[in-house]
């Protein structure tokens, strides 16, 4: 699998799951009714953000995600992500090659975490694999998402500002911090 930066021309790749996705209604808070146009908009960023693909040896899209700034301003400093993973290719890694490429994005654009503000708590994959790259639940939000089929859900707010995007230095089972040494 290949991560590179998503063109124009991925678009028709991606739309058709990405629309199967939006429009489900189950795990992103995006309007279900966005138009085709619309959601490239939303989906493809440009510099400094990234969006990029994921894809096999045949160039099919597999996955995508997005990067960006979480806030503007003196909070600049926290990345975001999106990711969407075809779910014809689901079950594969796409996903966390993709949570993996983010991270690293973050960490090279000197990011000092990432910040995911709604991941609803019924998505459990994603919570398992965030939870695996070294997010942790920094709240939750009763009832913050309408399920179209399981009523009012509550969404997490995850964070990783220690394990990925942190400088990965040991030194006697500890995390090496700004010069600080920190529970592992």
């Amino acid at each position: 699998m290949l991560i590179r930066e998503a063109t124009p021309e991925d678009w028709p790749a991606i739309w058709p799951f990405f629309h199967e996705i939006v429009a489900a209604g189950e795990t992103f808070t995006y309007p279900t009714d966005l138009t085709r146009e619309q959601s490239r908009d939303w989906w493809l960023l440009s510099a400094p953000n990234r969006t990029v693909v994921a894809v096999d040896e045949a160039g099919t899209v597999l996955g995508t995600a997005k990067m960006n700034n979480n806030h503007l301003g003196n909070a600049s400093h926290i990345a975001s992500a999106s990711y969407m993973v075809d779910p014809a290719h689901g079950g594969h890694g796409v996903g966390r090659a993709l949570c993996e490429h983010t991270l690293q994005w973050a960490r090279t654009a000197g990011f000092r975490a990432m910040q995911f503000n709604a991941v609803v708590e019924t998505n459990h994959h994603a919570v398992s694999l965030y939870r695996s790259l070294g997010f942790e639940i920094l709240g939750t939000l009763p009832e913050g998402f309408a399920h179209p089929t399981q009523g009012y859900l509550a969404c997490v707010r995850v964070v990783n500002d220690r394990g990925a995007l942190r400088h990965r230095d040991r030194l006697q089972g500890k995390w090496l911090r700004r010069g600080v040494l920190v529970p592992a």
